[in-house]
């Protein structure tokens, strides 16, 4: 397994990518890379990100809780070892339909809040990894709505980089 996630990497981060067919594990390695990538992306990855992390992808891909720590490790590897984002929103957005995009992004949303806190480089990531996916703006804000909700947080109130957005400064 871990020579196929090996050869995964490498041609992620190759300048041409050998034609492969898609296999589960680069499927799931790309999904843990990415949410790797949110909890990690403000700096701090939190026990209670890790929990969630580790708990989204049981879910996703019904392995256990050693499998989806495997998964994670190999998922933090692959995104130490990438260059961008791409080679994991292009895995996704050829292997997934549009609903399956749209949790990928709620389950991104979910990692994101799971310390209580939204970070801004971690909206940003999530941002940036929607428009890769092909995921529209609207269901990505709504995503996060119903994500705040699900953890008790208004789900219409702005980040708080967003409140004196529209404020000048004297």
């Amino acid at each position: 397994m871990f020579d196929r996630i090996r050869q995964f990497v490498e041609e992620l981060t190759s300048a041409q990518p050998s034609e492969r067919e898609l296999g589960d594990t680069e499927l799931r390695v790309a999904s843990a890379a990415l949410l790797v990538h949110v909890a990690e992306v403000d700096g701090f990855f939190s026990e209670s990100e890790r929990r969630a992390l580790l708990l989204l992808l049981q879910q996703r891909f019904d392995v256990s809780e050693a499998q989806a720590q495997e998964l994670m490790e190999a998922g933090r590897r692959s995104d130490r070892e990438a260059v961008d984002l791409y080679g994991f929103t292009s895995v996704l957005k050829d292997a997934l339909s549009l609903p399956e995009r749209r949790r990928m992004v709620e389950m991104m949303w979910t990692v994101a809040y799971a310390d209580g806190e939204l970070a801004e480089f971690e909206e940003n990531v999530i941002w940036r990894v929607s428009e890769l996916l092909g995921v529209p703006s609207r269901d990505r804000i709504a995503l996060r709505q119903k994500v705040r909700g699900d953890f008790g947080l208004d789900p219409l109130a702005p980040a708080p980089w967003d409140i004196n957005a529209g404020e000048s400064k004297a």
